[in-house]
């Protein structure tokens, strides 16, 4: 199968910010490649990169076989973007905005009217495509810019965090669209804060924090590398979760990891329910009061926690955060190539 996106030693800084540190990618065609990381990781940055809005300072990028320098022109034809937020005329219609999407993709007249009706009907929206688009709620202009980017039907659909802001019904709907256009052959880029999301439709997860790849897998190999379990205890008394954190790193080698606001503390275990059930007896003998015990399966969720020091919700403000150092983490990094 061939590559449709790759990237070899990436690098971009802005003044004494490193957004990306030599990041190598690779994406194989009719898949989902997942980016993950908090806010200031760099995922932005690389779409940008990738989408020819941004010159690399050094390596280089290709998509669809297009270098992203020097063959930007001609690579623009061959993808298609939804950025983090409605890029939308709101004194057009949800038809004509999608007509003129047509129009910069030099597509004939009878053909950009089809794909604009079909694109309206496949986003629910057929009923409200010749009103103004100020007029739309806030989902169905997210679901409008979303179709804009396959009126060209684009080999290579990239979506930095498509859902956001959607209410669940429709960002299950954008689920089952994705897998049905990968199902016909796109290949696609998506960035996402919802770990749920890049677990159901990724065939292929990359996680950057402060610019650098740390850890690229899929998603069952990501969870795997936490070794086994992961014992969690939710305190009931958030004066009581430091204690709790220390009995259950008594329990195994692994450094536990904390999420405070939750009152929540989690620790990979290779012993499973005999790890369970000692935590149980340790916690109850200490007199620390739990709102839950239990032992599951690694989530990603867990991996993110791991890897990055912080649950994906909480992720750190977008300024400033490249310049961060890397955090540690139970996981080896890559080395960077």
């Amino acid at each position: 199968m061939s590559v449709m996106i790759e990237t070899h030693g990436v690098s971009k800084a802005f003044g004494s910010t490193i957004a990306l540190d030599r990041v190598n990618i690779a994406a194989e065609g009719g898949r989902v490649l997942a980016l993950l990381g908090p806010n200031g990781a760099g995922k932005t940055t690389l779409v940008r990169v990738l989408t020819t809005l941004l010159l690399p300072d050094a390596g280089w990028a290709k998509v669809a076989g297009f270098d992203v320098v020097k063959d930007a022109t001609r690579l623009r034809s061959c993808i298609g973007l939804a950025g983090q937020y409605a890029a939308v005329d709101e004194t057009m219609t949800g038809r004509e905005n999608l007509e003129l999407v047509g129009r910069l993709y030099h597509l004939e007249k009878k053909v950009r009217r089809e794909r604009a009706q079909h694109v309206l009907e496949l986003f629910g929206l057929g009923e409200a495509g010749d009103r103004q688009v100020k007029t739309y709620s806030g989902g169905m202009r997210r679901r409008l810019d979303v179709g804009a980017s396959l009126v060209g039907r684009p080999p290579v659909l990239i979506l930095d965090e498509p859902t956001t802001g959607l209410d669940p019904r429709s960002r299950l709907d954008l689920w089952q669209f994705i897998e049905g256009l990968v199902a016909d052959g796109t290949t696609i880029l998506l960035t996402t804060q919802y770990l749920e999301e890049a677990d159901r439709l990724a065939h292929q997860i990359v996680v950057l924090d402060v610019g650098r790849v740390i850890a690229d897998g899929t998603s069952d190999q990501l969870k795997n590398q936490l070794g086994g379990d992961v014992v969690e205890a939710r305190v009931s008394d958030g004066s009581q979760l430091k204690a709790a954190v220390s009995i259950l790193a008594a329990l195994d080698e692994a450094r536990p990891q904390v999420d405070e606001s939750q009152r929540r503390v989690s620790v990979p275990t290779h012993t499973g329910a005999q790890t369970l059930i000692t935590a149980a007896r340790m916690l109850s003998e200490a007199g620390i009061s739990l709102d839950d015990l239990a032992l599951h399966r690694p989530s990603l969720d867990d991996v993110f926690l791991a890897l990055t020091g912080h649950m994906a919700a909480e992720t750190a403000p977008e300024s400033g955060a490249a310049s961060q150092p890397p955090r540690r983490s139970i996981f080896r990094r890559r080395r960077a190539s």
